[in-house]
């Protein structure tokens, strides 16, 4: 981001205005819902301008700003609609050290102002940096449409009822209580009329009779990389949780998604490195679950395949926590997605193996005669470091040297990276690979290109 967006405490704080055209009436229109001191310098002031003066609800100076004027003021907009007048005073407002924004000039001002949805004190601000004023225009279009002109009222009452609320427990209880009232109750009770303290006073005392809750864990998959192959389940779990316990190949990009009031926990894990012990991530989930949170343990991949998923399941069960999977994209479906191949296909193989290449003991053993078939495809997690290992068991079983490998680093991520490859070659072939990878056995490219990112040279 180029601008950082950010909602400026402006009441009682003096705001300069230079101009009385147009430009100065778009930008007032706004200016005027604030609870700021509004001083306007135009010697020629269009008529809606002199109306909201008469009415007092501004400061209408009839002359051109001058240093002095800028003074103790926290922003200045440049309206003037002259390239030489708007840039003196820009300059004053700099000289002054106040932030100016000059009305259609993005790469001079020093902050910009975003299209906005107000649903006083709900407000949406829409910004593009200037790229594409209508696609904002857009959105903000759909956003009036979407939300009701009551959420405003429901806000203002909500205000007003928040030290009441805290009688409830903070996080999930109190969460609840706000989402009942906003989302359900609220604005059936704004329809109808009724007094919404009434029914804030009446919601509070059912949620308070309540039993506390019981803590909950998702064991949520992240799918490999690409946050648009999350699935819309995974969302929802990441937005209502309370605390995140994510391995270290998650996706920052996913990670966002949570809300940002989540405690994230990171308990990365790398084959033969560096690793959080897996006890401590089982008293990690129950720790925070036996205190009442919505706890998701985000696994990258799907947490079903290589993901330790039954030790996990079997500590919750120890412990009386209830959980629920939510299942996502394995890597290896990522991964031949990409190559435009798919793991199995009429006439050369009518099933399709997903092996590891190390297990807690080490190397992982396979059923190495059955993977050297002609024909056979793999996709082999965690295989770089293994890779001559493989290769040996499988030359070793009558694996032809020429069969085809592909190695997809990052499959679907933006820094992806596909190797086209042979058995033979495959020990040198991992060598410059940094991410996580899938060797896919028995399968080469269709192509070079994939469906989410840039279209990427394939390494020969």
């Amino acid at each position: 981001m180029q601008h950082y967006p950010v909602y400026l405490a402006v009441a009682n704080q003096t705001i300069v205005l230079a101009g009385g055209g147009a430009a100065a009436v778009a930008k007032l229109r706004l200016l005027l819902k604030t609870e700021a001191r509004l001083h306007v310098y135009a010697a020629d002031p269009v008529a809606e301008i002199v109306d909201w003066a008469a009415q007092g609800r501004l400061a209408l100076h009839r002359h051109a700003p001058v240093q002095e004027n800028f003074k103790g003021a926290v922003l200045a907009f440049a309206a003037a609609e002259d390239a030489v007048a708007d840039a003196q005073i820009a300059a004053m407002a700099a000289q002054a050290g106040v932030p100016a924004n000059i009305v259609d000039n993005l790469a001079d001002s020093a902050f910009i102002t975003p299209a906005i949805v107000d649903r006083d004190p709900v407000t949406v601000a829409i910004g593009t940096e200037g790229a594409a004023p209508v696609l904002a225009r857009a959105i903000k279009a759909d956003l009036e449409e979407r939300l009701s002109p009551r959420l405003g009222l429901l806000a203002r009452i909500g205000k007003l009822f928040r030290p009441r609320a805290e009688a409830l427990p903070h996080g999930r209880a109190r969460r609840n209580f706000w989402a009942d009232y906003y989302f359900a109750k609220g604005p059936r009770a704004a329809e109808a009329g009724d007094d919404l303290g009434d029914v804030l006073n009446a919601l509070l005392n059912e949620h308070l009779a309540q039993h506390p809750e019981q803590g909950h864990v998702d064991i949520v998959s992240a799918g490999p990389g690409d946050p648009e192959l999350l699935t819309l389940k995974a969302r929802k779990a990441l937005h209502a949780a309370d605390v995140v316990i994510h391995d270290g190949l998650v996706a920052p990009e996913i990670l966002e998604l949570a809300r940002r009031e989540a405690d994230i926990i990171a308990v990365g894990k790398t084959g033969f490195g560096a690793h959080t012990p897996q006890d401590h991530i089982n008293d990690l989930m129950i720790d925070h679950a036996t205190q009442g949170a919505h706890v998701v343990r985000l696994k990258s991949g799907d947490a079903t395949v290589f993901g330790r998923l039954d030790e996990e399941l079997e500590a919750l069960d120890a412990a009386h926590i209830p959980w629920t999977i939510v299942p996502g994209i394995t890597a290896a479906s990522a991964a031949v997605a990409q190559i435009g191949q798919s793991l199995t296909r009429r006439g050369r193989n009518s099933a399709a193996r997903l092996v590891t290449g190390h297990d807690v003991a080490g190397y992982a053993e396979q059923d190495w005669r059955a993977l050297a078939k002609l024909g056979e495809v793999a996709a082999i997690y965690m295989g770089k470091r293994s890779a001559r290992f493989i290769q040996g068991r499988l030359l070793m079983h009558g694996a032809d040297p020429a069969t085809p490998i592909t190695l997809v680093e990052n499959a679907s991520r933006a820094d992806t990276n596909t190797i086209s490859t042979t058995l033979g070659a495959l020990p040198d072939a991992v060598t410059p690979l940094t991410g996580p990878a899938v060797i896919l056995l028995g399968l080469a490219p269709r192509r070079a290109t994939e469906t989410n990112t840039e279209p990427k040279e394939l390494v020969q």
